[in-house]
Parts: C-alpha cells; sequence; structure tokens
C-alpha cells in the first residue's frame, strides 16, 4: 500500500484481486446524470468490484435541512457492506471512482466514520487502471456473506450550531472546499445561494491530486496545511458534504487527523435563509 494505510496503487490491487479479505467498491458517478456512474459500471468495472451509488447508497433523501447529500441510514448502509461480503474491522475496502477521488474519498469518510478503519481509495482511480492496461469486465459480481456493524464515531461531524459558535474562537478553522469561483461567489451551478460561510478560508479539494488524479505525495499535502498544524479544531465543508471528503483525506494523508465534517455544507447552511 502507498502513501499511507489510506491509499493503493493499481499495481497492488492488481496483485491482490484474488484476496477474498479485499472489498472492491464502485463509486462512480455524475452529479450532472445521475444515472451515469451505475451505466459506466455495467459496461465496464475493476473485476470483483460493487457499485455504490453516491444519491441511493452513500446519502440519504433530501429534506428541507440538511443538505443535498446528508449522511445515509447507517444501519441500512450496514446490510449493504454485509452483501458486499465486508467484515467488520477484518476486510480491507477499496473505493475508487474517475473524478479524482471526489466520491470515493466520501465512502473512505462514512467508513471510518462507522468506525472501520481498514479502508483506501486506488490512487489515481478507474483511469490509471486503464491506462495501466489491467483487465476490466461487465460482469456484476455476486452477493457475498460478510458482517458489518457500526461504532459511530460522533466526533468526526459537525452541524450548523457548531460551525456557527465557532466564528469567535480563532483557534477552530472552517474550511471551505469548492472551487476558488464558488467560494468567492463569482459563479454557483448548483445552490440557489452564492457565496461562502463567514469566515470560512479556501482549499479547493481539486488541488489535493494532480490534473491526473493521482493524490500528491504526503509531504505535499502536510505544505497545503502548515498553517493549520496548531489549530485546534478543523471542520471541512463543500457544497453537500461530499467533495469536502477529499480534503479530509489529504488532512489525514498529511498527518494532521481529526478533521471534522460539515455534513450538510453549503447547500444546509443556505436552507436556514
Amino acid at each position: 500500500m502507498d502513501h499511507t494505510n489510506f491509499v493503493v496503487s493499481c499495481d497492488w490491487l492488481k496483485e491482490n484481486l484474488a484476496n477474498e479479505g479485499i472489498a472492491i467498491t464502485d463509486c462512480r458517478f455524475s452529479l450532472a446524470e445521475t444515472d451515469l456512474g451505475r451505466q459506466k459500471y455495467q459496461t465496464s468495472h475493476i473485476p470483483g468490484s460493487y457499485y455504490l451509488d453516491l444519491n441511493q447508497d452513500l446519502s440519504s433523501a433530501v429534506k428541507e435541512h440538511g443538505g443535498r447529500h446528508p449522511l445515509p441510514d447507517l444501519e441500512l448502509f450496514a446490510h449493504k457492506l454485509s452483501t458486499m461480503g465486508v467484515e467488520w474491522q477484518k476486510t480491507l475496502v477499496v473505493a475508487y471512482d474517475d473524478s479524482r477521488q471526489a466520491f470515493a474519498s466520501r465512502l473512505w469518510w462514512l467508513l471510518r466514520y462507522m468506525g472501520h478503519e481498514r479502508v483506501a481509495v486506488l490512487d489515481g482511480g478507474f483511469n490509471a487502471w486503464l491506462a495501466a492496461g489491467y483487465e476490466v469486465t461487465d460482469v456484476t459480481t455476486n452477493p457475498r456473506n460478510g458482517y458489518f456493524t457500526a461504532q459511530i464515531k460522533p466526533q468526526m461531524v459537525v452541524n450548523r450550531e457548531a460551525v456557527k459558535q465557532r466564528k469567535d474562537l480563532p483557534e477552530r478553522v472552517l474550511v471551505d472546499s469548492r472551487s476558488g469561483e464558488r467560494y468567492a461567489g463569482i459563479r454557483e451551478p448548483i445552490d440557489k445561494v452564492a457565496g461562502h460561510i463567514p469566515g470560512a478560508v479556501n482549499y479547493p479539494w481539486q488541488e489535493v491530486t494532480d490534473s491526473q488524479g493521482y493524490l500528491l505525495s504526503p509531504s505535499e499535502q502536510r505544505q497545503r496545511w502548515l498553517e493549520m498544524e496548531k489549530s485546534e479544531e478543523i471542520m471541512v465543508y463543500c457544497g453537500s458534504g461530499v467533495t469536502a471528503c477529499v480534503n479530509l483525506l489529504s488532512l489525514e494523508l498529511g498527518g494532521i487527523p481529526g478533521g471534522k465534517l460539515y455534513a450538510g455544507s453549503w447547500s444546509d447552511w443556505i436552507s436556514y435563509g
């Protein structure tokens, strides 16, 4: 495994495809075409991988508050993982997408939030797998019998009230993970209101990887967060609590653990008017 225990390379995964102790998850998704990820999976995926849909599996139904991608019903999600053969604290779950970890990181964060530390993202994602010339298939993976439970770590998530209360505490940092244009309110392609939460600093999630989708080295990840090293608390948000997880992965890779997700993010924040 590369970087830390949270990243694996295509070469490593290829060598371990037959390992019963690994569950591979295809997390490809498109916010613009919500069926596209599943269609891609049905056409071509890494052998043995299962498909997890951002809307149907990694989120729950949208309500008045809570943002565009509320956290999933964890009991249902644990059952889903069990049908993928995931054994609690034993199985290594490897997540991949083709969007520079945007959706794979959501699964990475969710599993750790549920107390399962044996999870990694595939460096470079599906595109790197193709570039390496490795085998793909259109055969849907059969269900397996696993046992996944959850021991929730509530300290990993914050709500709107916690974010509001931090404004008078400079040692508590709020990170906006969206692009600079969305942060500045110049362009808002998704949400009804443009701008950012007062006091937030901007660290775009796309900077965690290079243009090919490979993660920057741990030392480069750490360099990104130098100003945060002595912060008492780091809260991270994006539009809906998805791509913020890429920054949370970056913090971990850079040796600055303990970042917290504002799960509802900007779409929850603006729902209160």
